[in-house]
This record gives C-alpha cells, structure tokens and sequence, in this order.
C-alpha cells in the first residue's frame, strides 16, 4: 500500500495527466474523481496502481474500469446535479462512488452475486448514502425504480437493450457502449427527445460484454 503522500500524488497525476489532458473538462466530474478514493475499490495486491490510467482485473474475469473511462461516461451523461441515475454493473462499486457526487440519487445493477456482496457494504461503509444496489441483470434495468435521468452502462451491448429504451426519461441521456464481442465498441450517448433517441457516437472504447442471466 502506497503511503498517503504517494497516493495523493499519484491522484493528482491522474487528474493532469490522465483526465484534463485528455479533455475531462467538468469541474464536477473531476472533482468527484478527486473525491472518490479509488484505492478502497480495487483488490489489495494492486492497490499500489489505484491510480494508474488502466483498468484493473477483480473477481469473476471482470474489471474497474480505468479512470479517463469512468469519467468520460460521467462527463458524457452531462449531471447536473438533480437526476436520478441508472448505472448498469456496479463492479467494485468505484463507477457510482463518482456518480454519487454528481447526481441526487444512483441506482446500480450487478449480475455477480460475489461483487454484488462486497460492493454494497463497500460503498455503505465509505458513506455512499445516495446509492442503492440491486442484484440482477442489468440488460432489463430497474423498472420499478424507472425512469432515470441518465443510464449508463459499464458493460458493452451487441445492440440497445429495448428495457433502457423504455427506462430513459424525457431529455434523458444514455451513455452505453456497443459492438461486437472481441472488438472494439464505440460508445454512444443517445439523447430522449419528444420520445425519441437522438444517437451520438463519442469514440472507441473496449469493454467486457454485457451479459443477460439465463
């Protein structure tokens, strides 16, 4: 484990190098990535490399996301402070530790019981209030908790879920990447206006694929 002086200088390497160099430009959201401390979300071997700009193995072949990543997706959902947010595999739980800064209420899905099992109390513990966990398949969303401000999913889909088109409120934004498994996916914001998506493609992204349970 790194000592505190290491860790907040490796945060702010983060911060400059990592995010605003790269155009995180959201004072929101990099003050939520400053926040969030990234090292209680990641296993304990790596937590030396907490802040490093890559994503990182945890349980069941999954990952935490890298960094610019996490809030690309958060700068592209464009909070502001009052929404209500769906976030599609809580991971570790790091994805709505930031989203939790940023909007009124999260509400986040995890397919694994394991990582559903030490996220929840992870983000209980830390004083994540405003966030609610939910194991299932997030290729359905969260009906009863719908709709949502913003929806955005940490795992990539062959084609839009029809559930997160119904979920999507009014002016909502939904931030998802999409392609085939294997290969590189393009991230889309799709925009709910007068009932219908408007679609932005934002750049090349990998992810691991989106899973529905049997």
């Amino acid at each position: 484990m790194l000592s505190e002086d290491r860790l907040q200088a490796a945060k702010q390497r983060m911060l400059d190098q990592h995010l605003r160099a790269r155009g995180i430009t959201d004072e929101r959201v990099l003050a939520a990535m400053e926040r969030v401390p990234r090292e209680e979300f990641v296993p304990a071997p790596l937590q030396v490399h907490a802040y490093d700009d890559r994503a990182l193995p945890v349980e069941f072949g999954q990952t935490i996301s890298q960094p610019y990543t996490v809030a690309f997706m958060a700068q592209a959902a464009r909070l502001q402070g009052h929404e209500r947010v769906l976030e599609i595999g809580t991971g570790t739980g790091y994805g709505a530790a930031v989203l939790s800064h940023l909007a009124s209420e999260v509400c986040t899905i995890e397919r694994w019981p394991g990582l559903f099992d030490s996220a929840t109390p992870r983000l209980e513990r830390l004083g994540f209030r405003n966030v609610v966990t939910k194991l299932g398949d997030g290729s359905l969303g969260w009906p009863e908790q719908a709709p949502f401000d913003a929806i955005i999913a940490t795992a990539a889909a062959e084609q839009l879920p029809q559930a997160f088109r119904e979920q999507i409120a009014e002016g909502g934004r939904l931030i998802i990447p999409i392609g085939e498994p294997g290969a590189g996916q393009t991230m889309f914001r799709f925009t709910r206006r007068n009932g219908e998506l408007d679609e932005e493609r934002l750049g090349l992204f990998s992810f691991v694929p989106l899973v529905c349970q049997p």
